[in-house]
């Protein structure tokens, strides 16, 4: 979310100054963003709750450090509410400790034709069913922009395991997209048979 330096200003001000107000604003402007960055990092419910509340105690606990020329207010809230997932499910994940020479490929794992006739949802919910570990690389690359070099200083993994585990997401997703969007033409062909 986009804010004006001067509604960021007025916000960051409010919150420095421990006004409910400027607090409450801030929240209730991210609320439904952050929760939905901590759903996408952590399988249950209940522990993205948790995320979410603590991410928002140290966004409130931190903010007169955030210097608004460095950056934008609703990104850096985002990173916070990133390590803040990635730190609680820590302990949940399980590497497969891989050292190979997988390279980052250009080429799209999933073509551009089969995502275009899902929704989001069918999208997060197949991300939701891969192996915790490989389901964070998948979001911290894919979703978030990181290289293998931060996955691997964030997660304390080597750079050749976190492509493993990208590589591991496209390849499943892959398995259970295509499927979805072939089942999805079925019943538009028949109709069309039919007429």
């Amino acid at each position: 979310m986009n804010l004006s330096k001067k509604q960021a200003e007025g916000l960051i001000k409010g919150c420095i100054n421990n006004d409910r107000t400027g607090q409450e604003a801030l929240y209730k402007l991210f609320h439904a963003e952050m929760l939905r960055v901590c759903y996408s990092y952590l399988p249950n419910k209940e522990l993205a709750k948790e995320a979410f509340n603590t991410g928002f105690l140290k966004v409130f606990q931190s903010i007169k450090s955030f210097e608004i020329e460095k950056g934008e207010l609703g990104g850096w809230i985002r990173k916070i509410m990133i390590y803040t997932s990635i730190d609680l499910c820590r302990k949940e994940l399980k590497f497969n400790t891989v050292n190979t020479s997988i390279q980052d490929q250009d080429d799209y794992f999933i073509a551009p034709s089969i995502l275009e006739k899902l929704y989001f949802e069918d999208l997060l919910q197949n991300i939701r069913t891969l192996p915790l570990a490989t389901q964070t690389v998948f979001n911290l690359s894919v979703l978030d922009g990181f290289t293998h070099k931060e996955i691997s200083e964030q997660l304390n993994i080597s750079e050749g395991t976190s492509r493993w585990h990208l590589a591991e997401a496209k390849r499943k997703l892959r398995e259970l997209l295509e499927p979805l969007v072939a089942n999805s033409n079925q019943p538009k062909e028949r109709s069309e048979k039919t007429k």
